[in-house]
């Protein structure tokens, strides 16, 4: 997937001068390529992530179109009012990469890790929120954010997950993607690093459906009530805080037009304990895939 972003970003700037690249002090070897193809497009702002939002809110407004890159835990979350005011209230044409979202840095401990960023950003007008699932999403999801007009906030946690489509039409904004075909009583929806766990989870529920979410924000009101109606309860597991993230937005949805059984698996109210493999502390969250399985037979026992 980071080959994907990677592979996407050369090819935009190499297509258009106005792309320029912004990273805070990040991504060396991530960006070995644009530097070699792009040098006179890319800027290293140094470990000053405010600033870089403020540089690229004006560049954007001098006719560039700023991609800037930074760890999730710093970009969004350090620089929220930055991006509320710089970039969102000005509805500029800017692209944010948080990398290493959930707890993908799980061995730097909770300052590096952000499971809060959906929440912090879907509170904000006027940005568009994504979080893909493969590479294929990537490059959909960089497509689209690139024809954007407004801002866009692009969110990468664990890349090296394997491929979840073999084929994806078109991103739509706001859509949801089926991934495995089911018309059973559970449907899973599941976005980002996630997805993978979902369709391993699904396996011990006869016929359930799983959905890919690339769209945290817009998503689609009428597709999320139907896939409500279609089965008897939904389960959703994202990499991020059960609070604010893809569950919470599913369930306002519900709640409003389709009242549904809605089971949220995701990152509790805590912080990580220990410092650890991501794999460990997938683990400590209890979201891997013995423990999802768990979580839902629970949530199933007392329907």
């Amino acid at each position: 997937m980071r080959n994907a972003f990677s592979d996407a970003l050369v090819k935009f700037a190499l297509g258009d001068e106005r792309v320029l690249l912004l990273t805070g002090d990040h991504g060396y070897a991530l960006f070995d390529d644009f530097r070699q193809a792009c040098p006179k497009q890319y800027i290293n702002a140094g470990v000053a992530e405010q600033n870089m939002v403020g540089v690229a809110a004006g560049l954007a407004k001098s006719g560039f179109f700023p991609v800037v890159y930074g760890l999730s835990s710093f970009l969004p979350i350090r620089v929220l009012e930055q991006i509320k005011l710089d970039i969102c209230y000005e509805q500029l044409k800017v692209l944010l990469i948080g990398d290493g979202a959930g707890v993908v840095y799980s061995s730097l401990g909770s300052s590096h890790q952000s499971t809060e960023d959906i929440a912090a950003l879907r509170a904000l007008p006027n940005i568009s929120i994504l979080s893909p699932a493969d590479a294929s999403e990537m490059t959909q999801c960089l497509n689209w954010a690139f024809n954007s007009d407004r801002p866009v906030y692009l969110r990468m946690g664990k890349a090296d997950l394997g491929v979840i489509h073999e084929t994806l039409p078109n991103l739509e904004p706001g859509k949801l993607y089926p991934v495995k075909p089911g018309t059973g009583n559970l449907g899973f929806l599941a976005t980002g690093s996630m997805v993978k766990t979902a369709l391993e989870v699904a396996q011990e529920w006869d016929n359930s459906g799983v959905w890919s979410v690339p769209f945290i924000k817009p998503l689609d009101v009428q597709q999320v009530r139907e896939i409500c109606q279609q089965y008897q309860a939904i389960v959703v597991i994202e990499e991020h805080s059960i609070y604010g993230g893809l569950g919470a937005a599913i369930s306002e949805i519900a709640s409003t037009y389709h009242p549904s059984w809605i089971c949220r698996i995701g990152i509790e109210d805590r912080f990580s304990q220990f410092c650890g493999t991501y794999q460990y502390l997938m683990q400590e969250h209890r979201l891997d895939v013995t423990s999802v399985k768990e979580k839902v037979r629970n949530f199933m026992s007392r329907l």
